[in-house]
This record gives structure tokens, C-alpha cells and sequence, in this order.
């Protein structure tokens, strides 16, 4: 009888363990900064700008935090090339940009958790869904927004896009095309 009380608690260990694995997610974490930050550190070290433009209530954007910029690849390439920025495009925070201030006059603290006023910020980057990761070049001006959910690989074809500059030559839709085909994303899922 003891054996197999020994034999079920070491399945049910091994069954943990697998479990543990199974959902684990990197333990490394993207270094967030405000925009205001990037913009700063940009004047030392200048690096293109990854802007996370999220709500609270956006279940896309909670998959996308979780799944994608908790990525052991993503993290690291992201934190190795770029300034990350996380911004809430409905909440109350106020936010300087090119010497212009932008906040949210009409939001509503009784709604922090749902749908609530746009950020004029949010406007600015003519951000019309959530997740959209917006992309600055090294001197913070916009390069174009990326909106939806997307995987690590995904996200990493916009990811060597924008930081290998070869977007610059991305006049036509065929051109993007052709790269989108030859891309070989490294990323793990």
C-alpha cells in the first residue's frame, strides 16, 4: 500500500513540475519608462521608442502584456534596442511631447476600469484601437503605429523592421510585402 501511495505523490510531483513549466512565463521584465523618460534617455543613448498604447478594460492588451511582452526573446530585444514605453490611452496622466502638453480633461475616475475619455495624447497618435504599439525614431518622432494583437513573432518582424531603418524603403505595399515573405522570425513562441 505504501508503494503506491509513494508511486501516486511522485505522479502528482512530476504532474507540478510539468504543470509549473507549462505555465511559466520569463521572469525578465521589459523596462518600462514614460515618455518623457525615453525622450531623456534618447539624449544620451539614442534608440527608436516602442510606445505600448493600452486601456485597462482591453482584453487584447492584457494577452498582449502577458504572452507577448513577457517573451524571454521579445524582452530581451526589446530592452537591447529600443526605449519601451507603456501608455494608458484613457487614463488621467499628463503627458509632454515635442514641447506640447497633453492630458485628459474629460476623464472620469469612476470608470478607471472601463471605458473611459480618450487621452488627447491618444488622439495625437490618431490610436484608433487597443493594443497599438506606436514606433518613434531615436529623435521621438512617430513612424507609424501597429494596432492588434500580435505574437512574439509577429511583433518581432515590426520589431527589425523599424530598428533596422529598412522601413525607409518601404514606399509601396510590395515592398513591404516582399520583406513580410522573406522575413525569418527567431523568436520562440
Amino acid at each position: 500500500m505504501k508503494k503506491i501511495h509513494y508511486i501516486i505523490a511522485f505522479i502528482a510531483f512530476g504532474t507540478l513540475l510539468s504543470f509549473q513549466e507549462a505555465t511559466k512565463t520569463s521572469e525578465k521584465e521589459i523596462n518600462w519608462l514614460t515618455i518623457e523618460e525615453a525622450i531623456e534617455l534618447q539624449k544620451k543613448d539614442p534608440r527608436k521608442i516602442i510606445m505600448d498604447v493600452y486601456t485597462n478594460w482591453c482584453g487584447p492588451c492584457k494577452m498582449l502584456d502577458k504572452n507577448t511582452f513577457h517573451n524571454e526573446d521579445v524582452v530581451d530585444y526589446i530592452n537591447e534596442n529600443y526605449y519601451a514605453v507603456k501608455f494608458n490611452a484613457e487614463g488621467n496622466d499628463s503627458v509632454t511631447y515635442k514641447e506640447k502638453n497633453f492630458s485628459n480633461p474629460n476623464y472620469d475616475p469612476a470608470k478607471a476600469n472601463r471605458r473611459n475619455s480618450a487621452h488627447e495624447f491618444t488622439r495625437f497618435l490618431k490610436v484608433r484601437a487597443y493594443p497599438t504599439m506606436v514606433f518613434f525614431d531615436e529623435e521621438a518622432n512617430f513612424i507609424a503605429p501597429i494596432s492588434g494583437y500580435l505574437k512574439p513573432q509577429q511583433l518581432e518582424l515590426y520589431l527589425k523592421l523599424f530598428q533596422s531603418d529598412k522601413y525607409k524603403e518601404m514606399d509601396t505595399q510590395e515592398k513591404f510585402n516582399k520583406y513580410y515573405k522573406t522575413f525569418k522570425p527567431t523568436f520562440k513562441e
